[in-house]
């Protein structure tokens, strides 16, 4: 699903993320906050005027989860949860927040100029 690259988008992302699963009759309560940041990452440090960020959802029939959010901006791949972060920082821990709900989480770059990243759940009801 495209998503306008704006708080809006993210916003989207995240409420579509929870009809998903909801209407499914599967719990949301972890992917909720992974698909939040991921969203608010691809519009934040992704942001390419005029384009959109893309949104998708994968449940696999074991109740894997997994959420990937792509956007424009291959050159800026996201640090590991904490690299380079200081103690006072405002920002830069979301990604730590993405680790302790997923079991997995990762990047994927291609076709230029596009960057994926993702997350994984096991267990979604």
């Amino acid at each position: 699903m495209p998503l306008p690259s704006s708080p809006r988008g993210a916003q989207l992302a995240r409420h579509t993320v929870v009809h998903q699963l909801a209407i499914r009759g599967r719990p949301f309560e972890a992917a909720k906050p992974v698909a939040a940041e991921l969203a608010s990452n691809a519009v934040r440090h992704g942001h390419v005027p005029g384009r959109n960020f893309r949104l998708t959802l994968r449940l696999a029939p074991g109740g894997l989860l997994r959420v990937e959010v792509s956007d424009a901006c291959a050159e800026r791949l996201p640090r590991a949860p904490g690299a380079g972060a200081e103690p006072d920082d405002e920002s830069g821990r979301g990604l730590a927040l993405v680790a302790a709900f997923a079991d997995r989480w990762g990047t994927e770059v291609g076709p230029e100029p596009r960057k994926t990243v993702w997350a994984e759940l096991d267990r979604v009801g």
